[in-house]
């Protein structure tokens, strides 16, 4: 799974510059303050003065990266068509028609709560297993 770093970060993601703080070396925003720096003029920041440095900051975003999964085109062959059908509408009305085809053609990332979404529609037409997803890659979790 290939590790998406600089890449991936949004304009508008708000940084942090506390590198003294106790969560700095685990905090996204610290993380991407540091990249920023080294390649932007501008950028967004969290207001020092509502920082906390002590270790219970509510700024503070885990660095690890998460799986992401794109793309799930092999759930059809899987299901019967009336099954495919309930599971298509759970996910439309969720994701707007649009939204449903970019996440399953792998357009758009399905972040770990998305996933879930798309499990449990299919769980939700009586199918038993959890099928996989196209394929997995590492990226930041920026806002979910």
């Amino acid at each position: 799974m290939p590790k998406k770093t600089y890449t991936t970060l949004p304009e508008n993601f708000s940084v942090c510059l506390h590198a003294d703080c106790l969560m700095a070396d685990k905090c996204l925003r610290q993380v991407a303050y540091s990249q920023m720096t080294e390649n932007k003029e501008n950028i967004y920041m969290v207001n020092p003065r509502h920082c906390s440095k002590e270790g219970k900051c509510k700024f503070y975003r885990d660095a690890t990266p998460a799986r992401y999964a794109k793309g799930f085109t092999q759930f059809q062959k899987h299901l019967l068509p009336e099954q495919y059908q309930e599971f298509m509408s759970v996910l439309i009305v969720h994701f707007g028609r649009g939204g449903y085809f970019y996440r399953r053609r792998g357009v758009v990332a399905l972040s770990p709560v998305e996933q879930e979404v798309v499990l449990n529609a299919l769980r939700s037409t009586g199918f038993k297993e959890d099928l996989p997803f196209d394929s997995y890659e590492e990226l930041y979790n920026w806002f979910d």
